[in-house]
């Protein structure tokens, strides 16, 4: 890798006063070392900054040094609470007297049971003394405690290292970026970069490159991310388990993950050199065998060690879950019954180049239509069971409760309360499994909201929401809290046996995917191939746009490999459209990135041809094949997913003249809410915009200012023949009375730009899967198998398109297994002067 270094050694000038009067250092040839600014030099060529840019991402998203801090601190003490109380728990409290079984220790008049009288136990009679107490701690207790102390101890060093680590940042954060821990809520990530690529150019923080992309920085923050994204794409991870009764499942759970994350990236025998470099045996194909039975051991030990210390984990685990989660299912049973993101289906969800945050905001987005598709199937026997069981215990409830309200004394009765409280625990999972029969939801309807969100689901579920099938294969990616829980308490039993029996089987093809998916970057390092977002490489010919101009690199034919003997193939290509959907993606939530010249033309294919469907197809009315076109195909399904999204739709299927429109999403629940401004606003004059108050906008996706220039939205209004603002909003440019977040010169404001993002990361999404099902439907039979079901071997994609039945899309497949160069050039999605243009042009 070459490197331009950049020193600051200057020669020191001569005085011009001094001119010809004594030799002076330049022309002696000495040179004198010109000390910079501290504050600029200190950051200067930063030799981990994977590591300092991680860091300084997590400062900024956990709300500054006091806040991270102060968490780790109480996190610190609340270890100790845990250990002390449940000590405590176990040796330091006499439950006989607790429980009125013996009397309390002491002579205390009026405790003899014999003689009638009742002493009220207090709390105090039940505890007993500390010397007592700690005389009693048996040898397993001790050696526990002594386990705790040893973990609590080294938890304390990181809380110190991490003191000293976000410190640093703190001073990055207020002197070189020159913000203060208390904007950090005002100001979202996109400008945080924006700062950061302007002080790489003065301070050369990377002296291998002058300028840092923003795609460089996320690689930097996401390189293992990437990698774990790449593995569950192409199904090398996790393992699925086929249990009796149940069937397949995924099981992966923080335990399992942190042990995997072990091995292969960070650990101390992991794959990586550094956090930058990978080892240079593993990009050697004669290292392959070697390395795999070492990484086998590797395995085979850090499985030994998680079953020695299965009984201390699992103890930890009770504890932790029984504490944190007793007093909210006592308060609120149902939150068992509500549901979650599953760690696989946060990988198998997450785009290449995502951060966390980006990818809370889509699934969060995304929780409500999920929750109201898996509230769809309700098992009629499980209503019926549930009904007759929540009128038995809701009649024993409602007596005891009457009975209670008209002696309180009843409460003195043994056992009285927690009969109230485990009947009213019935109730409450039982109505759990009675359908509201006022409710009628639309399976298809709700799963295109969920991708509209989500931005991935497998092929085979089109059309088949209402199955029982996909219902089980999304709830692995949408599960419930109970089975979350459940899978993490039984973490410690299982993550051994997996690690032993499952994992360490894949050794070889581990190895093998970090030859073939590993890149050099100049001023990044090794990366994970499939983060570059290469859709020539690592795309699929029905997920890509036409129009690949010269610019496009030959692609290069996958690596082959020898296993067992045989020769096999590994495909390059993503599956499920991860490299295409990626890439839209980035390209909305960074909008200033200069794209690769592939990726550009993919972009722009994609909104000329949103343009195309715009004005139908052979020029014709779009309305005469509504049901043919993918563009207005998905703007009828996001029209579903809101009132906002409603009025987007009817701008952009809408006349350009027609008077005022709905876009932004939000301007007609404003013009329809009436005038809400204050006298002194409209004292201002009707051009009068209030500055937008910003709060908690470190959570917000791409960036606060307008960046139409990659719009979907915007191609579709361009299409139309109007001017951007007049198309948008009905109104002249040199209209007096714009809508809000709208400037004269026709830019958003930033109250705006956020909901676009979002409605252009929508359209993008479900006009991409509908281009692809269509390209699908013309010369390709996928299977109709839901995904995720089993008999698929790692590296054979799930939900792999069967054999094309059209000549040119057989050419295609091959062309991509084969490496073929006539497929390179070919367009990959039909153009309308193409032989099945003209097919479906006659079909319709």
């Amino acid at each position: 890798m070459s490197a331009t270094l950049e020193t600051s050694y200057q020669p020191i000038q001569p005085f011009p006063g001094d001119l010809g009067e004594e030799e002076t250092p330049q022309e002696s040839g000495v040179m004198i070392h010109v000390v910079p600014e501290s504050g600029k030099a200190r950051w200067n060529h930063i030799e981990d900054l994977d590591s300092f840019f991680a860091r300084m991402y997590h400062y900024h998203q956990k709300h500054g040094f006091m806040c991270m801090m102060l968490q780790e601190t109480l996190e610190l003490l609340q270890f100790i609470f845990i250990v002390v109380f449940t000590t405590f728990l176990f040796h330091c409290v006499d439950y006989q007297v607790l429980f009125r079984d013996e009397k309390p220790r002491g002579n205390i008049p009026g405790t003899s049971l014999s003689n009638g009288t009742i002493h009220k136990v207090s709390l105090g009679d039940a505890v007993i003394p500390f010397g007592e107490c700690m005389a009693h701690l048996g040898a397993l207790t001790w050696i526990f405690i002594l386990v705790a102390m040893v973990f609590w101890f080294l938890r304390f060093i990181k809380v110190l290292y991490h003191l000293i680590q976000f410190w640093e940042i703190k001073s990055f954060f207020n002197t070189a970026l020159k913000i203060d821990d208390s904007e950090l809520d005002n100001l979202t990530w996109h400008e945080v970069q924006k700062r950061v690529r302007e002080v790489q150019l003065e301070q050369q923080m990377c002296i291998h490159k002058q300028d840092l992309s923003e795609l460089d920085i996320y690689h930097r923050i996401l390189r293992f991310k990437n990698y774990m994204v790449a593995m569950v794409n192409k199904s090398l991870l996790p393992v699925r388990l086929n249990i009796p009764i149940i069937g397949e499942t995924v099981f992966l759970t923080r335990g399992l993950k942190y042990n995997i994350e072990l091995l292969l990236f960070w650990g101390p025998w992991s794959p990586f050199e550094n956090n930058w470099h990978l080892k240079e045996d593993f990009k050697k194909l004669i290292k392959r065998k070697e390395l795999a039975r070492r990484l086998s051991k590797q395995i085979l030990w850090i499985g030994i060690a998680n079953f020695v210390l299965c009984p201390v984990i699992l103890l930890w685990q009770i504890l932790f879950s029984f504490f944190n989660y007793a007093e909210v299912i006592k308060r609120e049973p149902s939150s068992l019954g509500s549901r979650c993101w599953s760690l696989y289906g946060r990988l198998y969800l997450r785009h290449f180049n995502e951060l966390d945050h980006e990818l809370n905001a889509r699934l969060n987005r995304a929780y409500r239509p999920a929750s109201k598709y898996m509230a769809i199937f309700t098992s009629p026997l499980m209503a019926v069971i549930a009904k007759n069981i929540a009128f038995v215990t809701g009649a024993l409830l409602a007596v005891l409760v009457l009975l209670t309200v008209y002696d309180e004394d009843v409460l003195t009765v043994d056992h009285v309360l927690t009969a109230i409280t485990v009947l009213g625990v019935i109730v409450a999972i039982c109505r759990a499994f009675i359908p509201d029969e006022n409710l009628v939801w639309c399976p298809e309807a709700l799963m295109t909201a969920v991708l509209a969100h989500a931005h991935y689901l497998p092929d085979g579920w089109r059309g088949r929401a209402h199955t029982s099938s996909v219902r089980s294969h999304f709830s692995q990616l949408f599960q419930y809290k109970a089975v979350y829980l459940l899978e993490e308490l039984l973490s410690p039993l299982v993550t051994p046996f997996i690690l032993c029996f499952h994992i360490r089987k894949r050794a070889l093809d581990i190895v093998d995917f970090y030859r073939n998916f590993t890149v050099e970057v100049v001023g990044v390092g090794d990366v994970c191939s499939f983060a570059q977002m290469d859709v020539r490489r690592h795309g699929q010919p029905t997920w890509q746009m036409p129009l690949f101009t010269q610019h496009t690199p030959p692609e290069q034919p996958p690596s082959q490999q020898s296993s067992g003997g045989e020769d096999r193939v590994i495909p390059m290509q993503a599956e499920n459209g991860k490299t295409e959907l990626s890439l839209v993606h980035f390209t909305l939530t960074n909008p200033e990135w200069r794209m690769p010249p592939v990726a550009e033309d993919f972009v722009e294919a994609l909104r000329r041809q949103a343009q195309r469907d715009v004005v139908g197809e052979n020029g014709g009315s779009p309305w005469l094949h509504l049901h043919t076109n993918p563009l207005y195909s998905s703007l009828h399904s996001i029209s579903s997913l809101g009132v906002g999204y409603g009025s987007l739709v009817a701008s952009a299927l809408g006349g350009g003249h027609g008077g005022p429109s709905a876009w932004p999403p939000f301007a007609q629940q404003q013009e329809s809410a009436g005038d809400r401004t204050s006298p002194r606003q409209r004292s201002m004059g009707p051009g009068y915009t209030p500055a937008p108050v910003r709060k908690g906008m470190s959570r917000a996706e791409g960036p606060m200012q307008s960046s139409d220039g990659r719009s979907l939205l915007l191609s579709i209004h361009q299409a139309r023949g109007t001017p951007v603002v007049q198309s948008a909003y009905g109104l002249d440019v040199n209209s007096p009375s714009l809508l809000p977040g709208l400037s004269p010169q026709g830019q958003w404001g930033p109250e705006v730009v956020p909901e676009l993002t979002v409605a252009d990361m929508s359209l993008g999404t479900l006009y991409l899967h509908e281009l692809h099902h269509r390209q699908m439907s013309r010369g390709l039979n996928y299977s109709g198998v839901a995904g995720g079901e089993g008999g698929v071997s790692v590296w054979q994609r799930r939900n792999q398109e069967r054999a094309p039945s059209q000549p040119m899309a057989l050419a295609q497949m091959s062309g991509i297994v084969e490496g073929a160069d006539e497929a390179e050039r070919m367009p990959l999605l039909i153009t309308g002067t193409s032989p099945l243009s003209s097919q479906r042009g006659q079909m319709d």
